[in-house]
């Protein structure tokens, strides 16, 4: 799919080195526009790699965590000019070749966020997902989509396109440098009232592909039930949090007003003085 619009993959990269020439090599460079790597200390191979790919290469001065990383990545791409941007992953987990299908419901104005779901197509266990994952997911997604309204198969996934406007009024910086904030950014979107869209994609898992231990993603889960009970509490105007106000929720246009321009051709000229 060819699109007018200027398609930015930011790669949140640690350690990468193994499999970021795999994951680059199979992007469709007729879809994307241009590839940003940001690097959070990685101690490998990584930033060599990125240099030989001629990647437009982003490294922090220490490990900060993936939510940090992932800040400088919308940063940089907006700064970049995106019309949308896309989180691929350099650890080879996601297929690369899938960015047309990920960003056509935004291409089409049918969303705002696409999700690429591991367990959209049901085919996760048999993919290698650990079980005790599968059934951790299955419990917090349930338990999102009851905050926030929603009938969504995944929202844990690292494939995630977003369309130039959201990254603009959500609060992300104000967001967690941690792994809760996939999470943080989704309550955003949600509270800013976007649009989100989901896809079936199919994912790997072998060693060199991130994984979180099983104490980090327990410590994960709390997390994401304690954003929740957040949420639910700004939602229903209980506790306010400055994290969930957009910037487009902030305002709205009055009707009936003349623009600025017919304003100022209707105005009489100054007087000149003597």
């Amino acid at each position: 799919m060819q699109t007018q619009l200027k398609v930015v993959v930011v790669m949140p990269a640690y350690n990468a080195g193994r499999t970021l020439r795999l994951t680059y090599e199979e992007l469709p460079k007729d879809t994307v526009s241009l590839v940003i790597l940001v690097d959070d200390g990685s101690t490998d191979a990584t930033l060599e790699v990125a240099r030989q790919l001629g990647l437009e290469i982003f490294v922090h001065n220490r490990n900060y965590g993936y939510g940090a990383n992932q800040k400088t990545c919308y940063a940089e791409a907006l700064r970049a000019g995106a019309d949308i941007v896309v989180m691929v992953h350099p650890d080879y987990q996601y297929d690369p070749r899938l960015v047309p299908q990920i960003i056509e419901p935004i291409v089409r104005g049918e969303a705002d966020v696409v999700l690429g779901s591991r367990l959209k197509s049901g085919s996760a266990l048999a993919q290698g997902m650990p079980w005790w994952k599968y059934i951790s997911n299955r419990f917090l997604t349930g338990a999102e989509n009851r905050a926030f309204g929603l009938t969504l198969s995944e929202f844990h996934t690292g494939y995630r396109a977003f369309r130039r406007e959201v990254l603009e009024s959500v609060n992300f910086a104000l967001n967690s440098d941690g792994f809760v904030f996939d999470q943080q950014i989704i309550a955003q979107v949600v509270a800013g009232g976007f649009r989100i869209a989901e896809i079936a994609v199919p994912t790997r898992y072998f060693p060199e592909a991130s994984s979180a231990s099983f104490s980090a993603s327990t410590v994960y889960g709390l997390r994401i039930l304690m954003l929740l009970a957040r949420y639910s509490l700004h939602r229903h105007g209980l506790w306010r949090s400055r994290a969930f106000d957009s910037l487009r929720g902030r305002y709205t246009r009055l009707p009936g007003a003349a623009p600025r321009a017919a304003i100022d051709r209707r105005a009489p000229a100054p007087a000149l003085g003597r």
